[in-house]
């Protein structure tokens, strides 16, 4: 007899993300799991319970683990399964540093503070080879990345990693550069490139990394 698993919570959610990810439509991830486009659309748009056997396959089609499919890894911080056997570590080119992060999404913005060394995630997009992002103007953030003099800026960093713990795969980039701040004569410039921000609240000053380092690494699996 087939078992239940047993929290659906939002799989068909999870199930699209990993899809669209993928670049796959509803017929390829049918293939791919052996079963009907129809039913990958039920589980999709519907609070779907599936067998084991069904979660299993839906992992293995969408390259990711059951655990991720059921949320059960979203309270803790990636890396749980231990890491690859003879993991390897190479250097990444700036040009692919760039490529990677070109989609845009979220990052972390390292700086100096009064509390000292800090690190936010920020949602950002790229423009004109330039990392964007937005924050509260006269917040916290805008106050600690302004050095109070004429045309000098504070030099910053910039993060983003991405981490497949299914395939123990995963790659970094870190961006170092000086924190611009778009005056209101300079906003025209960046049409094409809001950036939505998932804390909300007023966010309107956006702020522009021009990278004067660029370094980045991707470990593989052996």
């Amino acid at each position: 007899m087939s078992t239940r698993a047993s929290t659906p919570g939002d799989l068909g959610q999870r199930v699209t993300y990993h899809r669209e990810r993928l670049s796959l439509t509803r017929e390829d991830l049918a293939e791919r799991a052996g079963m009907a486009p129809g039913y990958v659309e039920y589980v999709e748009d519907n609070p779907a319970n599936v067998t084991q056997g069904t979660l299993v396959r839906l992992a293995g089609a969408l390259e990711t683990s059951t655990d991720d499919l059921l949320g059960g890894g979203t309270n803790r911080p990636p890396g749980h399964p231990g890491a690859a056997t003879k993991p390897i570590l190479n250097e990444l080119a700036p040009e692919e540093c760039l490529r990677l992060i070109a989609p845009g999404g979220i990052g972390r913005v390292a700086f100096s503070g009064p509390p000292g060394p800090t690190v936010l995630p920020v949602n950002y997009q790229m423009h004109d080879g330039a990392v964007v992002f937005r924050t509260q103007a006269g917040g916290p953030m805008d106050q600690n990345l302004r050095t109070g003099l004429e045309g000098v800026e504070i030099k910053i960093g910039f993060e983003v990693d991405r981490i497949d713990e299914a395939k123990r795969e995963g790659w970094s980039v870190l961006i170092q550069g000086p924190a611009h701040h778009i005056t209101p004569d300079e906003t025209p410039a960046l049409s094409g490139s809001h950036v939505d921000s998932w804390a909300g609240g007023e966010r309107e000053l956006s702020i522009r990394i021009i990278p004067h380092q660029i370094t980045g690494r991707r470990i593989r699996g052996f």
